[in-house]
């Protein structure tokens, strides 16, 4: 039982995109390179800062804003822009700017200075305090440099460094980062640079369209995309991964869907139901006992017999037709429908899990036909023939490749997609099974299709003379059509028939494409000379 729940296999993860490296793609025939301009960039180290400012730039251009506000105002937004100028209309710029904390008079507190030329009464240690050693915020509250000081230090080893309030009662004004950075520096240099890692990592803890690159180790890479954050993305260090939920690819499977399977795979959890159905408890020492014989008399190794048809204790004196001193004729309707069910809930997750587990088996093996098919490539090449272009055996390569993973995914999506988990509500038994065909229908088309293909990849086409070699030309190439087209039909099917009438918020799944995921393009930018003081020396580590 061990061997066949282990989860080991499935966490073995390789990216169809590598199995093709070295291989080249140019085929007219059947053209599925990436497109130009990729949605997705990656941004690294020495990009944050400038991908930080295209953003603070766009808000204070705007809004006619200072860096430091703009940026409050993203932070508060989730560097959301999009959703901070529909705020703006939908609300007004009062609105906008008071819950965000920053103050509305922003023309006149560039009139007033920061430091007040006379004595100040500190209304936070409640002494007088000469002009010169006072700030002032943007919401004019001024108060002594070291109960400023000592509220920031305080602040942001608390971890609120991004958004740091004024003292002030009831103030929500957030206080100026030129100001927090030259106070603190002062006295903790370190603890200053601890507040600029946290305002520009900011950019990417708290924004809903960037995300860490979840590589092992980790290769101090983040992911930005433009459109929509339900999408499977490729990091320039050649990991594919599922940007909502940060694990391996895994569309059709919605998020929810792969948890619940990889869960289930993991755990012991059919281990349990196996023993529910094959075994019974001992009831003297509770421990599980299989039977091996065909007498309902068994005995537990703590030398406790019991009845197997109904687990009560029993003697030893016993014939073939009775137990002595025993009857269960009763019939015991829960205790029946328990073991029942648990048997069929295994038999469905066996039957879905075996397939499961064969195309990963078949992913994983056809993986190895890379080498195979640069040495049949190299070995046509070398022949005397008028047949020189192969990249249509590249192209079906990587059609297999890509067909093959939604088949491998579309068992668990089908095991909780028609099970009683998750949508037991939503639709009739009627309804389960009429969606249950159709889907049913399309994954066998696709998986005879898939078949075929592979079958014809595998085919020693290097030994082949012209005329067998264009019979297994086209045949690859119309086959990489065929499953192109049942893939898409697939997503339509599920994406349109089965979870459209249910809720799509829960379970959204990445769309199909055809081109396979986009490898995410390099960020290139450099800061601007005037943010020196932000350091671009941090990485995923260096969170604290």
């Amino acid at each position: 039982m061990d061997d066949y729940f282990s989860s080991e296999e499935e966490e073995e993860y390789c990216s169809d995109r590598d199995a093709l490296d070295g291989l080249e793609n140019d085929d007219p025939d059947y053209d599925w390179v990436p497109p130009k301009g990729p949605s997705t960039k990656v941004i690294t180290k020495e990009s944050l800062l400038c991908a930080q400012r295209g953003d603070l730039r766009r808000v204070m251009e705007l809004l006619s804003l200072r860096e430091h506000h703009a940026r409050t105002l993203l932070i508060h937004h989730r560097w959301d822009v999009e959703k901070l100028l529909a705020v703006l209309v939908e609300r007004g710029k009062a609105c906008l700017f008071a819950d965000a904390g920053v103050p509305l008079t922003e023309d006149q507190d560039l009139s007033l200075p920061r430091h007040s030329t006379s004595t100040v009464m500190c209304d936070i240690c409640m002494e007088d305090i000469p002009g010169q050693i006072t700030t002032r915020m943007d919401c004019s509250h001024c108060y002594c440099n070291d109960c400023w000081t000592e509220h920031f230090i305080v602040k942001i080893n608390e971890g609120q460094s991004k958004r740091i309030k004024c003292m002030a009662h009831k103030c929500n004004a957030i206080c100026d980062e030129a100001t927090v950075r030259d106070l603190v520096r002062r006295r903790h240099p370190d603890l200053a640079n601890k507040f600029d890692r946290f305002l520009l990592e900011s950019y990417i803890e708290d924004n809903k369209m960037v995300k860490w690159c979840p590589s092992t180790p980790h290769c101090g890479n983040a992911i930005r995309i433009e459109e929509d954050e339900c999408c499977e993305v490729e990091c320039s260090c050649g990991l594919q991964f599922c940007f909502s939920c940060l694990s391996e690819p895994h569309s059709p499977c919605s998020c929810l869907m792969w948890e619940l399977w990889s869960k289930k795979c993991r755990d012991e959890s059919e281990t349990v139901n196996w023993i529910t159905v094959h075994t019974k408890p001992c009831p003297k020492c509770h421990k599980p006992v299989e039977k091996n014989g065909g007498c309902n008399l068994v005995s537990c190794i703590c030398g406790q017999a019991f009845c197997w048809l109904c687990g009560g204790a029993t003697g030893r004196d016993h014939t073939w037709s009775n137990i002595a001193g025993h009857s269960c004729g009763r019939y015991k309707e829960d205790q029946e429908q328990k073991s029942e069910r648990a048997k069929r809930d295994l038999y469905r997750y066996m039957h879905y899990h075996n397939r499961y587990k064969a195309h990963l088996d078949s992913f994983k093996l056809e993986n190895k036909l890379r080498e195979t098919i640069q040495e049949k490539v190299s070995a046509s090449e070398e022949k005397e023939s008028a047949l020189r272009d192969f990249t249509w055996v590249t192209n079906g390569l990587y059609r297999l490749f890509r067909s093959r993973r939604v088949l491998l995914y579309s068992y668990p999506f089908a095991f909780y997609m028609f099970g009683e988990e998750l949508f037991t509500d939503e639709m009739t038994d009627e309804q389960r099974e009429i969606k249950q065909h159709l889907f049913e229908d399309q994954q066998q088309q696709l998986e005879a299709n898939v078949e075929r293909l592979s079958k014809f990849l595998e085919e020693p086409f290097d030994e082949y003379d012209e005329k067998k070699v264009m019979d297994v030309r086209m045949h690859v190439i119309n086959l990489s059509v065929v499953t192109d087209t049942l893939c898409r039909k697939m997503y339509e099917c599920i994406e349109t028939d089965l979870l459209g009438c249910l809720a799509l918020g829960t379970h959204n799944i990445a769309p199909y494409k055809s081109k396979g995921i986009e490898r995410a393009a390099a960020l290139n930018a450099k800061a601007d000379e005037s943010d020196k003081y932000l350091p671009l020396d941090f990485g995923k580590a260096d969170l604290v």
